[in-house]
């Protein structure tokens, strides 16, 4: 249930959701959020929290019942992202690794892979990772330089990505590569590659971000690492641009999701402020331009929530639309860096101060305006429908 709006119900929410709700933000108030400034100074959150976030049943909600899962709809995995923003976590890699990259798996591998990796997945003793980004290639995806060539029962891979979330924790890595570099999008493939003491794989080093500083994000390096051709997701080569398209209006959602919540973690933090700090004999609260302000953010802020539930509940309902994922991303992730900024104001000085949530999501909020693609590119998007 909603803080703000207490009567608040998505078209899209059942009991379930709900139930999943309170669930979600008892959990994440104890595991994440005492945690956040230990793991921001170290860099990556404990090894240990994947197996809670599996133990506590976080890592599956919409994945299969048979290897652990819930099998349940979208909207499960839209309820955990708002929470983890409202715990004010910007640590965890939840996002990557649960309703992104799992998501990869279950829907290109064979029987044989998911039976091999979905219950590690689910139960968080295989951390998940996509290699995509390049130090010289973005949201052109075809343009990617590694390349995977086969050798044998072995693809070849070399190459570098960069920004990897998830990089120092990561047992099984989806890369983006060329299997057919004289192909362009056609020659694109998606390899899985198990880590774990694997001869020509490296993780470069952390990087050093303005914000999410308990992600472990890091640089990947491929030299000679040899994959073996068992371990392609699709039942051909030269598939991977078409599975990345696919899968992005997800990714999008999920990011839109996170901004909803962080938008609506950032105002209540502006409002339990503003009702304790006074300044001339008043609390905060009671200024007319402080009131209104804070009425126009909390407006604001169910505009996110009503925009991005109505995309979740037509993804939901089977309208995967490039368009539609792109318009929630577009408002949510600029309305929320913008909202955060404002809530920042409140704060005066200690609005700036690292060890107040309100500087820690003024310094990840505006990521989000970039990762899964830019708002550029989901103007483009959003354009060819018109």
């Amino acid at each position: 249930m909603s803080e703000l709006f207490p009567d608040y119900r998505a078209s899209w929410e059942t009991e379930q959701h709900r139930e999943l709700r309170k669930h979600a933000a008892e959990f994440f108030r104890k595991e994440a959020t005492p945690n956040q400034e230990r793991w921001a100074k170290e860099h990556q959150v404990d090894r240990a929290f994947w197996n809670k976030l599996g133990a506590a049943g976080l890592l599956g909600v919409d994945l299969p019942e048979e290897y652990g899962g819930l099998a349940g709809d979208f909207g499960l995995s839209a309820v955990i992202a708002e929470e983890l923003a409202l715990a004010h976590d910007s640590a965890s890699g939840w996002i990557v690794h649960s309703p992104i990259v799992a998501h990869y798996v279950n829907t290109y591998a064979n029987d044989e892979q998911r039976a091999r990796w979905m219950p590690g997945i689910i139960s968080g003793d295989l951390v998940l990772a996509i290699a995509m980004t390049e130090p010289g290639t973005g949201s052109d995806l075809q343009a990617v330089r590694t390349t995977a060539i086969r050798d044998g029962d072995h693809y070849v891979v070399n190459g570098s990505k960069t920004f990897i979330s998830n990089g120092s924790h990561c047992d099984l890595l989806v890369i983006v590569a060329k299997t057919d570099p004289s192909q362009g999008a056609a020659g694109v493939s998606l390899l899985v590659a198990e880590t774990k003491d694997l001869p020509g794989f490296e993780r470069g080093r952390v990087l050093e971000k303005v914000g999410q500083h308990g992600q472990d994000t890091r640089e990947l390096f491929f030299s000679d690492m040899r994959v073996p051709v068992t371990n392609l997701l699709g039942a051909q080569e030269g598939l991977g641009f078409y599975q990345l398209m696919e899968q992005l209006a997800r990714e999008r959602l999920i990011i839109a999701a996170l901004c909803a919540g962080m938008a609506e973690a950032a105002l209540l933090e502006a409002l339990r402020y503003s009702k304790e700090r006074t300044a001339f004999g008043r609390e905060l609260i009671k200024f007319q331009h402080n009131k209104f302000e804070l009425a126009q953010l909390k407006a604001e802020v169910l505009s996110i929530k009503t925009t991005v539930d109505y995309c979740i509940g037509e993804y939901i309902a089977g309208k995967n639309d490039p368009a539609t994922a792109s318009m929630a991303k577009l408002i949510a992730a600029d309305k929320a860096v913008d909202i955060v900024d404002r809530c920042v104001q409140f704060f005066g000085g200690y609005g700036y101060m690292i060890e107040y949530p309100i500087a820690r999501m003024y310094a990840a909020a505006r990521v989000n305006k970039i990762y899964g693609g830019t708002s550029e590119i989901m103007k483009e998007i959003i354009s060819r429908s018109l």
